[in-house]
């Protein structure tokens, strides 16, 4: 059973992200990959792990649009092939970036 409150979708869009401490200093940052994505949260892949103790910043292009998201590392693990998966829950979502994230998960839903 899925306890989700949004559905999400698979995709294959690359981002950059930086990671902040608790006073708001670069501690890492990289890029990575979605794997998938929803409203609320996203499916991260990356070449190294993210502490769930830092804030994440993510700079997603969707087409022609960018949404710049803060949101928190809820796990980060492992895969048998050396990648590393990061669940990133959406903290902070401005009308304009909500507005593009939801266009771009309508085309994945049509």
């Amino acid at each position: 059973m899925d306890n989700r409150k949004h559905r999400r979708f698979d995709s294959g869009n690359l981002l950059s992200y930086v990671c902040l401490d608790d006073k708001d200093k670069v501690v890492q940052q990289g890029m990575g990959k979605t794997i998938d994505v929803s409203e609320g949260g996203i499916l991260l892949e990356t070449h190294v792990s993210i502490n769930p103790d830092f804030t994440i910043l993510l700079s997603i292009g969707f087409e022609n649009d960018m949404a710049d998201i803060r949101g928190s590392v809820i796990y980060s693990r492992k895969r048998g092939d050396g990648m590393i998966e990061s669940g990133i829950k959406f903290k902070t979502v401005t009308s304009e970036c909500q507005g593009i994230l939801s266009s771009f998960i309508k085309k994945f839903h049509m």
